[in-house]
């Protein structure tokens, strides 16, 4: 199954994001702002599922960065 963006746009491993609102991390003081460049993500089994750094991140939050 693909991974998809909040646009519909197919995302691969390695891709740039970035969140179209800012998204704070249960548990931890990290915080994604809207709009800031997220390199190097990490595609996991689940299609609706991101990594980043460590955290997982759901698609539909994120549009990818061309």
């Amino acid at each position: 199954m693909e991974t998809k963006d909040c646009n519909g746009n197919i995302l691969q491993a390695g891709d740039t994001v970035q969140p179209i609102k800012d998204l704070a991390v249960k548990g931890s003081s990290q915080v994604f702002k809207k709009g800031e460049a997220i390199k190097k993500i990490r595609l996991t089994d689940d299609p609706e599922l991101v990594e980043i750094k460590g955290v997982y991140l759901r698609t539909e939050f994120l549009k990818k960065r061309k």
